[in-house]
């Protein structure tokens, strides 16, 4: 019986793979690592597979797609694999359809693949909040509906069209091999390999999952008709390739259609499954010269990537790009951050602060500032929660006293959506800013057209415009992203940047400068309807030429190219630019600037808001009883320090990667803190900072909830699962963040009492 089960078809070609086809294994087990929980943890990456979401709603549908995606991924394996490797096993050209006899016998790896899934799934969704039981069962059951169907489908094509040797040589030779030069000379080429192979099978499983003997009598075939079976059959699983890419091509041209956008992990495996089948097409159309093909056309790529025709640039909407560059040297930076231009800019804030000071009715108010960090939607929707909370006090006099917003990333998309309810309630008294409605809107589904617009268009030839201002611009996964949050907030925050530039001037809205980090030298780029010269230079000039300038002014420095006209959503997109998220911006200068998200030089706004402070000080000491500094982080600021035992070989060698990128927040975290003191030391009125962290870990879930389960920490991604969301939502109730809501309640509270004995 052992000897048997060695011999037998499912284990030689399981073993087969593990020695030959090992780059397809590991894709697999990348998969199983992301299932498990043990890869992109951090991006959230598991939680597409195992929530998958679909026209913002995990249901049976969006599992029901699952098992599609992982269905059309298994058959290119076995498409691929069959191509690869069919012919070391010549017996089944005589058994009764040959491919599907293989699928059933390469099923080891997919099988395991089946079961963790759907073991993990079930478990996942089983404390994931839904409402019921019931509820998951619904979810296996669209799942293997999704995947039987796939089967059934992809199984009849197969069975009406692969032919074995005896319908295949019964009448005269399929017309078709006869006339391919190229399929002759494989058969030929093969032929001569398979010539003095020795067979090592000697059984199979059948349809009816029971092993049976090979023919003994194999032999006697002609080696040369039995691979023209073969030939016939890759012909056959060169049309699915062939179908499915043209599929993916149909699906670009409706992207934007809701119901066409497949949930993320979803849109991945299909783009997995294309890359294995071409493997397999090139195997078996290139044979021996796939590998030196392969690499030529890599090298082709990369030299004409950069070709007008493949290096399409990712435009900032709303700009025109159609007049001379902005010149981007030195000399220019000199000249558009020159003393006089600084001190016009500060004295234009200044008459705004003064309108602001005349709004809160106040002789000397509290001056506050609100600086939120980036992370993804996770930070935009604590960011949300945290100034809904602040705004509910005092019935919005702590808002009516904040005059700056700053931050990065996912952070200010919270601080604009909340701004601009803030703003029409202003107007529409029906409108209240603190509605749990908004927390919803803030927290639905960004990433699936993402990924999607990646799988059906960025990664062929974009050829699809938007017009916005004016001009055409060429659709990206960058677009996807400002279409589907400007839907998700119901279409308010699509206007100009020049818009908010009347608000802004007469105190009825915080100023909120957007910046993001240029790649091409590290300084930032500050966008707002105001110019803001002074946040990127010395204020008196004093350092003159010796001076590295800081910042540019982005309403100064493209004045030309229609800067005010910009789409306040791609200014947005521009501070949360996530790398291969969504793409990198191109401005229009000379050499091109490209901007990516500015988290990387200041994730949590503090040196912003400093910055504005230490400019202002003197205003700010006549004018007002000192400065409250809120800050709403998306992490604990203060951890324990972990153990570090001893690494293992690989971890030496990937640990100080590790340690950089994890420090990160910290490293800034602590130049904030140096920052924060000096100011708080040097300035001449009183400045506090009240915090605000996002850290589930310290939610106190046995008197919220009645559960002793451990909360889970949300993933830096564009998407929230339901437990993630509760995790956000739960944080403002720990005890840090309920003394800080305190603090701010009593700070404002006083000013109220101070007002009323004026009187």
């Amino acid at each position: 019986m052992r000897d048997k089960l060695w011999n037998s078809f499912p284990v030689q070609l399981f073993l087969l793979h593990l020695k030959k086809n090992l780059a397809l294994i590991l894709i697999w087990v990348l998969l199983l690592m992301i299932v498990f929980e043990n890869f992109g943890v951090v991006l959230g990456v598991p939680f597409l597979f195992l929530d998958p979401e679909y026209l913002h709603e995990v249901s049976w549908v969006s599992f029901l797609m699952m098992g599609i995606g992982f269905a059309i991924f298994t058959m290119a394996f076995h498409m691929t694999t069959y191509i690869m490797d069919g012919r070391n096993f010549p017996f089944l050209a005589v058994v009764n359809k040959p491919f599907i006899h293989y699928c059933i016998n390469n099923s080891i790896i997919p099988t395991i693949f089946y079961l963790c899934y759907n073991l993990k799934f079930i478990d996942f969704q089983l404390h994931n909040s839904v409402p019921n039981d019931w509820r998951v069962l619904g979810y296996f059951a669209g799942f293997t509906v999704g995947s039987i169907v796939s089967y059934a489908l992809i199984f009849a094509y197969f069975a009406f069209t692969n032919k074995d040797f005896f319908v295949l040589f019964a009448g005269t030779l399929n017309k078709r091999l006869k006339k391919v030069k190229l399929t002759r000379a494989n058969v030929l080429s093969r032929y001569k390999e398979l010539k003095n192979k020795k067979d090592s099978v000697q059984y199979y499983l059948g349809v009816n999952f029971k092993l049976i003997p090979v023919r003994p009598d194999i032999s006697r075939f002609e080696r040369q008709k039995l691979l023209k079976v073969f030939d016939q059959n890759h012909l056959n699983l060169f049309v699915i390739q062939i179908f499915l890419i043209l599929f993916v091509l149909f699906l670009g041209f409706f992207k934007e259609n809701p119901i066409l956008q497949l949930p993320a992990a979803m849109s991945v495996t299909i783009l997995l499954a294309i890359l294995v089948m071409l493997v397999g097409a090139a195997s078996f159309w290139l044979r021996s010269w796939s590998t030196v093909v392969v690499f030529s056309l890599l090298i082709l790529a990369n030299y004409f990537s950069n070709f007008g025709f493949l290096n399409r640039p990712h435009e900032a909407f709303g700009m025109n790009y159609q007049v001379s560059p902005a010149p981007y040297n030195l000399e220019r930076l000199n000249e558009i951050l020159d003393p006089d231009t600084v001190e016009k800019d500060r004295e234009n804030t200044e008459a705004i602060l003064a309108e602001w000071k005349k709004k809160t009715g106040d002789e000397k108010p509290k001056l506050v500032l609100i600086a939120a960090s980036g992370g993804g939607q996770r930070a935009a929707l604590w960011t949300l929660l945290v100034l809904q909370n602040i705004y509910e006090i005092n019935e919005g006099e702590v808002i009516k006293h904040t005059e700056l917003f700053t931050g990065a990333s996912g952070g200010v998309l919270g601080e604009a959506f909340f701004r601009e309810l803030y703003l029409r309630s202003k107007s529409d008294s029906q409108i209240n800013p603190a509605d749990s409605v908004y927390l919803d809107q803030m927290s639905a589904d960004n990433l699936n057209p993402i990924i999607f617009s990646l799988l059906v268009n960025d990664l062929l030839i974009r050829n699809q415009y938007y017009s916005y201002n004016g001009f055409k611009y060429l659709k990206d996964r960058g677009f996807a992203f400002e279409n589907q949050f400007n839907i998700n907030t119901e279409r308010i925050l699509d206007k100009p940047l020049h818009a908010y530039k009347e608000p802004e001037e007469n105190g009825l809205i915080p100023i909120m400068p957007v910046s993001s980090l240029i790649t091409n030298d590290g300084r930032k780029l500050v966008i707002s309807p105001h110019s803001m010269s002074y946040l990127g230079t010395s204020v008196m000039g004093k350092l003159g030429a010796n001076e590295k300038k800081q910042s540019i002014d982005f309403l100064r420095f493209f004045r030309d190219q229609d800067a005010q006209d910009l789409r306040f959503l791609t200014a947005l997109r521009m501070s949360a630019t996530f790398p291969f998220i969504t793409p990198n911006i191109q401005l229009p200068s000379d050499p091109i600037m490209e901007t990516m998200d500015t988290g990387l030089s200041d994730n949590f706004g503090i040196q912003d808001a400093l910055r504005f402070t230490y400019v202002f000080q003197k205003w700010i000491a006549e004018n007002t009883s000192g400065v409250v500094l809120v800050t709403i982080r998306d992490s604990e600021k203060s951890l324990e320090i972990p153990e570090t035992p001893s690494p293992r070989i690989f971890e030496k060698v990937f640990t100080p990667l590790k340690n950089i990128y994890s420090n990160w927040d910290n490293v800034q975290t602590i130049q904030n803190e140096v920052l924060f003191n000096y100011m708080a030391e040097s300035m001449p009125f009183d400045l506090e900072k009240i915090e605000f962290e996002y850290a589930p870990e310290l939610v106190q879930t046995e008197e919220l909830s009645g559960s002793q389960e451990t909360m889970q920490r949300a993933s830096l991604n564009w998407r929230l699962t339901a437990r993630e969301k509760q995790s956000i939502l739960m944080s403002i109730h720990t005890s840090k963040n309920q003394n800080s809501l305190a603090r701010i309640k009593e700070l404002f509270e006083s000013q109220d009492s101070v007002m009323v004995s004026n009187q």
